[in-house]
């Protein structure tokens, strides 16, 4: 079995978040499992300083996703649907500042193409979709308008409304739990939404990896 896990630069506030991307990898490769670790090729929204905040110039997306994924990532382009059993995006602001611009147009959003387009193919073969953090809302986006599809960033109100918004339906969860959806193969887990630490968001980040495995063999 072969898990893609799409990332989106590296660092909390401008890519992927690195420890969620790690426990990902780490549960799937405890299952037996292959990921494929793929991104885009292109310029990430901004930089972030991650001791100062301050934001300043522009990195490369794949480039910077090489760094979790040990340099062995893929370019999304090269990468068929029909290659992957499933599919988990991890958190990190990157999800909404790279592969989506939720960050800034909250759910008038729109997603990349070629990631909306991924995404779409992997839930029309009806391969699951394990989505943590604030990545539900790029699920909620593109098959919001089409399907009442549940899942979940844990307990932020704000962020609730807009998923609901974009015509998904929001489940309140805790940090060690997680919500699938049978019917739409949809897995997400709330994860650094509220924390507080790695151990917390270790225990529903695992279980949305072993559910997506599940889901996978049916």
């Amino acid at each position: 079995m072969k898990i893609g896990v799409l990332l989106h630069g590296c660092g909390v506030f401008d890519g992927t978040e690195i420890q969620e991307a790690v426990l990902t990898l780490l549960s799937l490769d405890r299952a037996g499992v292959e990921a494929v670790c793929i991104a885009p090729d292109k310029d990430q929204m901004h930089v972030v300083n991650h001791v100062t905040g301050q934001v300043s110039g522009t990195r490369n997306i794949l480039e910077e996703s090489a760094r979790i994924a040990r340099r062995n990532v893929k370019n999304i382009k090269s990468v068929s649907v029909d290659d992957i059993d499933g599919l988990i995006i991890p958190g990190g602001f990157g999800a909404a500042k790279n592969l989506c611009d939720f960050a800034v147009k909250g759910e008038n959003c729109t997603v990349d193409p070629i990631v909306e387009d991924f995404i779409k193919n992997v839930h029309n073969k009806r391969k699951p979709v394990g989505a943590i953090c604030i990545a539900p809302v790029i699920v909620a986006k593109i098959l919001g308008k089409d399907v009442k599809v549940r899942l979940t960033i844990g307990t932020d109100k704000a962020t609730a409304e807009k998923i609901n918004k974009m015509g998904a339906e929001h489940i309140e969860c805790p940090v060690n739990d997680f919500v699938v959806d049978e019917k739409y193969r949809i897995v997400s887990t709330p994860a650094y939404m509220l924390g507080p630490g790695i151990k917390d968001i270790a225990e529903g980040i695992d279980g949305l990896v072993k559910a997506v495995i599940e889901l996978a063999k049916k």
